[in-house]
């Protein structure tokens, strides 16, 4: 148990800033992780469940120090899609419940199968374009996703295109009272955190929203609340199996993205001197923490990007900040849910919306188009991929896009010319006798990377395309940065030798 390794070296120094980080952590991650259970389609309360139980047990697990693991935009999307195929549209969020928790049952179970498997190495076969294209695209869908609940409008939930058309047709409904409440809740968001960064916005928010409730009835003026929430801890539940044959090609592409950004932004925050994450016990602390969160009435859990930016800026040295964290969210689930039930559902929405666009970072797209811009194309079908066809369809265009980039990087090893000199006939005294002395012409190349079956043909047309030009009489290759070459790459290096000295023989090349 990793914490075994760290705790009973803790410094007392160190309680001051992980108490601060813990407190500051806790007031973003509770407004976000009710916000994100809407996105799931689920019951407010469910976000909180998902940073209590998860989180508690990556504490003792994890080899991150400030990664705070709890519900994410992305897992949120993903799985609201994944409940929607399974069970199908309902209009009481309690019955996804079930469900939900099953779904992260699964994603546990994958998770720790892997680490069982030792496949840790996995989370490099996503490239960053494509992570940058797929997120981009998941912020696009759950941007418009929000825009009914900012707007005061009644739209099912659909495809990005059927939203948007829904919304348009829709504008004579617009609730004005909801729109002035959602523009607040974006001005608070956005402003206090330029001049005010220290205070909690999120927070801010969400006591504004609740305040304004309280005061005004908004009820009286169509603005939607929350309603009322349970109060208390989660109950015991024990996961639907019938529902894994529905919830298991889901769970593996959640599995997948919640190994990739947790494991990104542990590597991300890795403060100088804190041990490197370790990816397998990564994989089995994620499993372990979607296993018992499913237990708890949690849905999938990972490592998110904001609460542990949040986290490790708050100066968080340990693990201890999310026990802070975690602290704090039992105190609100058991004192504060009555409180938050008078939230506005526009409040909520706005923080949503701040969190999707969060999600599309148009400065990397930009820095793509101007260093690579094969790397950009890559990031843009990912975006399509999620925008076209779906969240979850989504996650197999991007592992497909990623697969095939390194397929075609490797189909195509580099060639470089070292050096080409001309043949030239010199004379030069030898003795008594005067003679001439032919110098052959050549040409030096240089190719880097192992050769194998796959891309030695590659190799071959790249070192036909060199010569053609200007043939030389003797070819040199390179293979110093060759660590292995595999038999039938050296078969067919040994054929393209016997051709070229064919080409040679017969006057192909003169």
């Amino acid at each position: 148990m990793p914490i075994l390794g760290w705790l009973p070296h803790y410094q007392v120094g160190w309680l001051r800033f992980d108490v601060v980080a813990g407190l500051t952590a806790a007031s973003v991650v509770i407004p976000q992780a009710m916000a994100y259970a809407t996105i799931a389609g689920l019951p407010i309360q469910v976000g909180l469940y998902v940073a209590l139980t998860p989180m508690l047990i990556y504490v003792l697990l994890g080899t991150s120090r400030p990664l705070s693991v709890s519900s994410t935009s992305s897992l949120s999307l993903l799985t609201a899609s994944a409940l929607l195929n399974a069970v199908g549209p309902t209009s009481n969020p309690t019955d996804y419940m079930a469900p939900a928790a099953t779904l992260a049952f699964l994603v546990g179970l994958f998770l720790v199968a892997a680490s069982l498997l030792r496949l840790g190495f996995l989370a490099d076969f996503i490239s960053f374009p494509v992570l940058t294209g797929f997120k981009a695209g998941i912020g696009v869908v759950i941007f418009v996703g929000q825009l009914s609940k900012v707007l005061g409008l009644s739209i099912p939930s659909g495809s990005v295109l059927h939203t948007l058309t829904a919304i348009f047709t829709s504008l004579g409904q617009i609730n004005w009272p909801t729109v002035m409440l959602s523009l607040v809740t974006l001005a608070i968001l956005l402003i206090l955190p330029r001049f005010a960064p220290r205070i909690p916005a999120a927070l801010v928010a969400v006591a504004v929203g609740i305040g304004a409730a309280a005061l005004l009835n908004v009820s009286q003026l169509g603005i939607a609340q929350i309603g009322q929430i349970p109060p208390g801890l989660p109950s015991l539940v024990l996961p639907d199996l019938s529902l894994a044959g529905a919830l298991w090609l889901s769970a593996l592409g959640i599995a997948l993205l919640s190994f990739t950004e947790s494991i990104a932004m542990a590597r991300t925050f890795r403060n100088r001197g804190d041990p490197t994450p370790e990816t397998n016990q990564e994989l089995f602390a994620l499993g372990m923490a979607n296993l018992g969160g499913s237990l708890f009435q949690a849905y999938p859990a990972s490592g998110g990007i904001s609460q542990t930016a949040v986290n490790a800026g708050a100066g968080a040295k340990t693990q201890v900040a999310e026990l802070v964290t975690v602290a704090m969210v039992v105190l609100t689930l058991l004192f504060l849910a009555p409180i938050i039930g008078l939230m506005p559902e526009a409040t909520l929405g706005a923080l949503v919306l701040v969190a999707a666009a969060g999600l599309i970072h148009l400065d990397e797209f930009r820095a793509m188009a101007a260093i690579r811009r094969r790397e950009l194309i890559w990031a843009l079908l990912a975006f399509a991929g999620v925008i076209i066809l779906g969240t979850l369809e989504g996650i197999l265009v991007a592992v497909m896009i990623s697969m095939l980039t390194l397929i075609a990087q490797a189909d195509r090893p580099p060639v470089y010319v070292v050096g080409r000199k001309p043949g030239a006939n010199v004379f030069r005294p030898v003795g008594d006798h005067p003679a001439d002395e032919t110098f052959p012409s050549l040409l030096l190349v240089r190719t880097e990377g192992r050769i194998f079956f796959a891309n030695v043909e590659g190799l071959v047309e790249n070192l036909w395309r060199l010569i053609q030009p200007d043939p030389p009489q003797v070819l040199v290759l390179d293979c110093s940065a060759v660590p292995d070459i595999e038999y039938t790459a050296l078969r067919a290096l040994t054929e393209f030798e016997e051709q070229l000295r064919a080409a040679f023989r017969f006057g192909w090349l003169r």
